[in-house]
């Protein structure tokens, strides 16, 4: 370990993992007493900000326009057989 806390993982346990320059991975304690090293799933909000914004807002009728478009193709819900 480092001064700073830093830890180094072995790169068969990376791979086994799937982790990445970047990836995020946290402690976990368990009921005996022992830590694991578990690989910290995103957020929802860890999204915001990828997609550029769009040009500007749909309206509702536009919205409801293209889910009857949709649905009249037959791109609709499908009902379980």
């Amino acid at each position: 370990m480092t001064t700073k806390g830093q830890i180094t993982v072995p790169v068969e346990v990376r791979r086994a993992l799937g982790l990445q320059a970047g990836s995020k991975v946290e402690f976990v304690r368990t009921e005996r007493g022992v830590y694991e090293l578990v690989v910290k799933t995103g957020s929802i909000r860890d999204l915001y900000g990828m997609l550029p914004a769009p040009a500007r807002a749909v309206t509702l009728e536009e919205m409801d326009d293209a889910i009857a478009d949709g649905a009249a193709e037959g791109n609709g819900p499908r009902r379980p057989s």
